[in-house]
């Protein structure tokens, strides 16, 4: 907290202060020259927490640790055991429970969840709805609204009793949610009446902070086609796929203002008097009918992985719809679809486990290349002299250590000559190995996990790497054995590592890591 200055020594303007020290900042900070901007502060001391990592005396202690008969899932400071019935806060220095929820039958488990952050540049009139909160949605078809840090139920819309919901996904991050129903199939009946069922699936979308109804929409396979298969939100977009490996994309806005045959608000009464919106047994009707096919605005057949849009400027990475172009990644750009120069990413892995790309989530635009033995982070450049024209180019490149020194040629005993006819895979356990690319945005970091071989068991170390630059800046070794048999995760969150993995006998466990400084030798 920063004391008000006095008025003989007036705080100089945040953008002209230069100290670079950490201690020379604290201590401006507790006289009261520190900036009133509140994300000026909290940049200055991320700054501060990212020097104290790297430096050569802070290490990271495994504090804590927890096994569950269900998957364990991790965000933002909190870690959600037994189907989000049971919270914990990984803030404090070691992991403290936040709460526990009465236990319910299978039926009415949690399936899936999101958090949501309490909105900053908003005032909502309820106080509730200014907090944090957790959107559960239930094997019984609910959706609850609940106190991230209480487990405090604070809403509740109960959805379908026609349609089964099952998945959870966010549109618009913090703005705009979705809930998926499963795929419909033709029952019994159906088929001996010889009707046909045409509807794929149903999607719910909401508004949060405060928590609204946009609409609920079903999925036609006479307008999108026979083939769809499957469909998802995200930016404004409804996504499409086939079984053809074709995807489409439509835009939902136009979508809810030509299809929406009426605006629908929760807790208001059904037409035709049948119950109230949200609630049991009415839950929330269809109310955009979608009776023709809206504008595409983009469509690609593609291989393998589907098709990601991102950087700047626009481009989409996918990989053609041919077997030539297995494990190759192409880079168009979005206006005209040409493929960019160098745009064909390949390398070439002889590996068990197939590389992978991504848009780099720290919105600068560049892509992140990632395999067994090498992640490269290319940028999208405008070509010298052509500026509709565009070539990837390699900003940096972090490369695995390999031992290359095993001779090709060997001599046997008797001097018999024996030429080597294999190479060794790129994800050889006996190799370092990449296996994870995360990246920390508060401290400008890229978290990557590598996995070498001691003692007839795999080793995991956490290397922290500059994510403007590449270079190495430190690495973490995590104590728990690495069985590539089995699926690990790892988040690195500030000061702390959490390691999530699937164990034995379908058990998982979670180890905790806190940052911790050695104690200096000297008396």
């Amino acid at each position: 907290m920063c004391a008000l200055p006095s008025p003989c020594a007036q705080r100089p303007p945040a953008c002209t202060r230069t100290s670079k020290n950490s201690c020379a900042v604290l201590t401006s900070r507790s006289s009261g020259s520190c900036s009133n901007d509140f994300g000026r502060l909290l940049g200055a001391n991320l700054k501060i927490l990212r020097n104290i990592i790297l430096q050569d005396d802070t290490e990271f202690v495994k504090v804590w640790s927890k096994t569950s008969k269900s998957l364990i899932a991790y965000e933002s400071g909190r870690i959600y055991f037994d189907n989000y019935r049971c919270c914990y806060s990984s803030l404090l220095p070691e992991p403290e429970q936040l709460y526990e929820l009465h236990k319910t039958p299978k039926t009415e488990k949690i399936e899936d969840a999101l958090l949501c952050q309490c909105p900053l540049e908003d005032v909502l009139p309820n106080a509730s709805e200014q907090k944090s909160c957790l959107l559960a949605l239930t094997a019984h078809n609910w959706l609850y609204r609940l106190s991230a840090d209480t487990g405090k139920m604070l809403q509740r819309v109960y959805l379908s009793s026609r349609f089964k919901f099952r998945s959870l996904g966010w549109d618009c991050p913090q703005e705009t949610f979705y809930v998926k129903s499963i795929q419909s199939k033709q029952t019994a009946l159906e088929r001996q009446a010889g009707v046909d069922n045409n509807i794929l699936m149903q999607v719910a979308v909401f508004q949060v902070f405060p928590l609204e109804l946009v609409g609920m929409l079903e999925i036609n396979k006479k307008v999108f086609g026979k083939t769809a298969v499957d469909v998802l939100l995200s930016q404004g977009v409804l996504a499409v796929s086939h079984s053809s490996r074709h995807v489409k994309l439509y835009s939902f806005e136009y979508i809810v203002n030509k299809f929406r045959i009426e605006k629908l608000a929760l807790r208001q009464q059904c037409n035709g008097g049948e119950g109230i919106v949200g609630e049991s047994p009415c839950g929330i009707p269809v109310n955009i009918h979608i009776h023709e096919c809206p504008p595409v605005l983009f469509e690609m057949s593609y291989f393998e992985n589907g098709v990601q849009i991102g950087g700047h400027p626009w481009h989409f990475i996918y990989t053609p719809n041919h077997k030539r172009h297995r494990g190759t990644h192409h880079i168009c750009a979005i206006t005209d679809g040409a493929l960019a120069k160098n745009g064909v990413q390949d390398m070439k892995c002889d590996s068990l486990e197939a590389d992978w790309i991504f848009f780099h989530p720290d919105d600068s635009g560049r892509v992140v290349h990632a395999g067994p033995s090498a992640i490269n982070v290319l940028k999208i450049m405008a070509e010298t002299g052509c500026d509709w024209k565009y070539e990837m180019v390699t900003d940096f490149s972090i490369t695995a250590a390999r031992d290359n020194s095993a001779p090709q040629v060997m001599v046997t005993s008797s001097g018999r000559t024996v030429i080597r006819r294999f190479q060794l895979l790129d994800d050889d356990p006996t190799q370092e190995t990449f296996t994870m690319v995360k990246y920390e945005d508060e401290l400008d970091l890229l978290a990557v996990i590598d996995i070498t071989q001691a003692e007839d068991e795999g080793q995991a170390h956490l290397r922290l790497h500059d994510n403007k630059t590449g270079i190495l800046l430190k690495r973490v070794p995590l104590k728990e054995p690495w069985d590539v048999t089995y699926s690990h995760d790892v988040d690195f969150d500030r000061d702390t590592i959490i390691h999530t993995v699937q164990e034995k006998n379908n058990t998982f466990c979670c180890y905790v890591y806190k940052m911790k400084r050695r104690p200096s030798d000297e008396p």
